[in-house]
């Protein structure tokens, strides 16, 4: 497989996609840092802001290490922030850690599709280790109904992924009400700070069209050993 040229037209597109967009994010994070909030919040205090504007008062914020190492852990209501979200008053520290209290607010409201995307979790992870045994082994065997199957299993990496675009919108989107209507920054600021959530949904954008290209292929292979 990894010596197929035709891999590597599915392949390269989706690996160039993410690198663009993990360079984006980076440079945008980056570039905003540099711009402080005339609020002079920090990135702990506006996620705490919000959270309070929308009614809840049981998210607890903690740090954690790392670089955007930033997420929203439901199973016990905690919201950590990597030390560049949590300590700076900069608008990518506000506008990541009001997306991750984005996700509190989707949390406690009952959405939809994090609760799928929570659902998907353990099939996403045991289809993604799965999958490459399962088709590496009908590679190896020239066994089209094993690549089938291993693709199966790596669709469930595809519609996790898939899942997990409007989850990551929502949130932003919901950052983006709340950072205004809160008071946390200013109308121009929001649109900056805005900006970075943008740029990190296209990592999001990037892992989606990169898994359904990989899907793609094996179906592709496996089809092939059927004619």
């Amino acid at each position: 497989m990894f010596f197929d040229p035709v891999y590597l037209l599915f392949a390269l597109p989706g690996f160039l996609l993410a690198l663009w967009a993990s360079f984006y994010t980076k440079e945008t994070f980056a570039t905003f840092s540099r711009k402080r909030a005339s609020s002079c919040m920090t990135g702990a205090e506006a996620a705490q802001k919000m959270l309070h504007a929308a009614g809840l008062y049981d998210v607890r914020i903690e740090r954690v290490d790392g670089f955007l190492s930033d997420h929203y852990d439901p199973t016990v209501r905690v919201l950590r922030l990597s030390p560049a979200v949590y300590d700076e008053d900069s608008l990518s520290a506000i506008g990541v850690a009001c997306h991750e209290a984005g996700h509190a607010l989707q949390h406690a409201q009952g959405s939809i599709s994090m609760q799928i995307r929570s659902q998907l979790v353990p099939m996403a992870n045991i289809g993604s280790f799965l999958s490459y045994i399962v088709i590496l082994a009908g590679f190896f065997l020239q066994t089209a109904g094993l690549i089938y199957f291993g693709a199966l299993l790596f669709s469930f990496v595809v519609l996790f992924s898939l899942v997990t675009l409007p989850v990551e919108w929502d949130a932003s989107a919901r950052a983006k009400k709340y950072i205004l209507k809160a008071g946390i920054v200013t109308a121009q600021e929001s649109e900056m700070a805005g900006k970075v959530l943008n740029a990190a949904f296209m990592t999001y954008v990037a892992s989606a069209v990169s898994s359904l290209l990989t899907l793609a292929y094996y179906l592709l292979r496996a089809r092939s050993m059927d004619d």
